[in-house]
Order: structure tokens, then C-alpha cells, then sequence
């Protein structure tokens, strides 16, 4: 664990444990004579003058798809990340209806407020996009900036790979698999993460030639211990939530960065997405797919940076940036 980082668990609303870490740049570090202290706080370490760069998942992710993100963001301020209820190491929910987007985005902002920080850029991958744009609904005041990543404003399961067959078959399946749990559960378990990863490949959810196994198996891994009746409920939740009226109105800076290759969200959905939020700026990702912050690791690092510069939202204490220009 790098010298500025912290983890630690912060109980949600219904009392679910939800697991987060922090990674402070080692120059905003207290004095080590304060170190001593076993108050896990992260208030102890953050910078009080630089907003809070905070990532959120997408359904069925513990944090994979950051993987480079966590560390080329780390010299601009603290960088924090926390695991959705029932996903990673945070703890299956307490109460096991609270598993929407509105959830999950009241999970967001108590995790903030636990961070103690006044100011937030949040970024949302997929699910993760509309979990921030409810979270901005809620508190507007705390946020400087949205990255939206490979998602959209929501009913994501009336969209997916263009059509809305996911959404006729959602019911029908979850009902099944509560009449049979223990062998869904084992079909769901028993899908060799190497099979899964040619899969996605041949369809086309990941660009073979521009990722590496090893970015992605990471995810294939995690979705095996993720409970499967729960997975599909947080999706039909996730199907029938949209922030599209909230769009107009957002009033912070905001980048929409969209694969052109994705096909769980096509990247026509993030255009319409931009189009409808005052100011917001595009980075469509040429040969980028629902993992382009993996496969185009420096394109999507360098829109994030020139946006962050254009926008003017880190404060002057923070680390000075190259300005490289968007990608569109």
C-alpha cells in the first residue's frame, strides 16, 4: 500500500459496511508524528483545499476498470473508491430492498461524508453514471465536476446492445432463479473466466486486440462472488431509473467520455446524454468499448486531464497539468 493510502469501512444508513480507500498525494501528508494515531479518519490526511476525486462502479465492479485511473489521477488530489453494497469486500445489504440507484447514491454521499472534504469530482462508470448524476440530484452543492464514463442517464436495461430485450426477460429470469437459487447460483458460479473472456471478446463487450487479460479478468473473477438473484435485481432496479430530467439542469462542469465500439451502452446514448446537459463536453473513444479506460488508457487519461484544466475545477494548490486537448 502506497505511503498516502487508507482504507477503512463506513456503515451506511441501513448499517451495511461499505469498504473504501483513500489515496492522498504524499506532499498533502500530516507530519509523522501524527501517524501514531489509530483514528482511521481519513480527515487526517486529506488536503483541505482540493476537491475529492471520488470513482464510482458499474454493476457487478469492485474497482477493475480504475485500475490505471487510480494511479494518473493520484498527483491531482486525493483519489477515493468505495465498493457498492454487495459487491468487493463492503458487506451484502442489511436491508435487502435498499439496492436501487438512489441507494446506492445515499451510499455515495455518506461515504463523502465520512471523507470530510467540501468539494468532490465524481466519476461514474456505467452503473456508476447514474449512481453520481442522483448523488449530484441530491447534494449539487458538494460536487465541482462529473466524468461520465461508458454509460448513460438511465433504463439502461430498455437500451442494451440496442434493444430492450433485456428488460422483457429481467422479470421472468429473476423470478426464476428465486424459485431455483442454489442452481442458478451454480451456473452462475461455474463459467471458467477464460470461457467468459473469449465470449466477450466474440461479441464484442471488450476489444481483444486493445486490452489486456489480464485488466479484465480481474472483473470475470469478482462477478462469481457476486450474489446472482441480487446482481439481477440491482439491474432491473438500475432499468427502471433514469435521471434524464435532472439533465438539463445540471450546473457543474461535466465530460461525457463514450466508446464508439460499446455495445452495452452505445455510444449514441452518451452523445444524447451530453447534448442534453448544459456545456458538457464529448471524448468519443475511436476503437474504445465498454472498457476503454483499460484499452485506451492515455486517451482517456489526457480528456480527463485537459477537461480538469479547460473547466478550471482543481483549485491552484493542485499539481499543474499538461494540456493535451480532447479527443473527439
Amino acid at each position: 500500500m502506497n505511503p498516502g493510502e487508507r482504507e477503512f469501512f463506513v456503515e451506511a444508513v441501513d448499517g451495511t459496511r461499505l469498504y473504501t480507500h483513500i489515496r492522498v498525494p504524499t506532499s498533502d501528508l500530516i507530519p509523522p508524528a501524527l501517524e501514531s494515531s489509530t483514528d482511521p479518519a481519513p480527515s487526517q490526511t486529506t488536503h483541505a483545499k482540493r476537491p475529492t476525486l471520488v470513482l464510482c462502479d458499474g454493476l457487478c465492479c469492485d474497482g477493475f476498470i480504475y485500475k490505471y485511473l487510480w494511479d494518473d489521477l493520484a498527483p491531482l488530489g486525493p483519489v477515493a473508491h468505495f465498493h457498492y453494497r454487495g459487491h468487493g469486500r463492503s458487506e451484502l445489504p442489511q436491508d435487502p430492498a435498499r439496492i436501487d440507484v438512489s441507494a446506492l447514491a445515499l451510499d455515495l454521499l455518506t461515504v463523502i461524508d465520512h471523507l470530510e472534504t467540501d468539494q468532490v469530482v465524481l466519476f461514474g462508470h456505467s452503473l456508476g453514471t447514474q449512481v453520481v448524476l442522483e448523488a449530484y440530484r441530491r447534494r449539487p452543492e458538494l460536487v465541482r465536476a462529473l466524468v461520465l464514463m461508458c454509460g448513460s442517464f438511465g433504463r439502461v436495461t430498455h437500451t442494451f446492445k440496442g434493444s430492450n430485450l433485456l428488460a422483457t426477460v429481467l422479470p421472468d429470469l429473476i423470478e426464476w432463479v428465486t424459485r431455483h437459487p442454489k442452481f442458478a447460483r451454480a451456473l452462475w458460479a461455474r463459467v471458467p473466466v477464460n470461457v467468459a473472456l473469449r465470449v466477450a471478446g466474440l461479441i464484442g463487450d471488450i476489444n481483444i486486440r486493445a486490452v489486456r487479460v489480464e485488466d479484465v479478468a480481474p472483473y470475470f473473477q469478482h462477478v462469481i462472488h457476486v450474489d446472482f438473484e441480487m446482481f439481477l435485481r440491482m439491474l432491473k432496479c438500475a432499468g427502471e431509473h433514469s435521471a434524464e430530467d435532472l439533465l438539463p439542469h445540471v450546473n457543474v462542469p461535466t465530460l461525457v467520455i463514450a466508446g464508439a465500439r460499446d455495445t452495452i451502452t452505445p455510444a449514441d446514448l452518451s452523445k444524447a446524454m451530453c447534448d442534453a446537459i448544459p456545456n458538457a463536453k464529448l471524448c468519443v473513444l475511436a476503437e474504445g468499448t465498454h472498457v476503454a479506460p483499460l484499452e485506451q488508457r492515455r486517451a482517456t487519461a489526457d480528456s480527463i486531464q485537459s477537461f480538469l484544466n479547460e473547466s478550471a475545477v482543481l483549485r491552484p494548490s493542485s499539481a499543474p497539468l499538461q494540456d493535451r486537448g480532447l479527443e473527439r
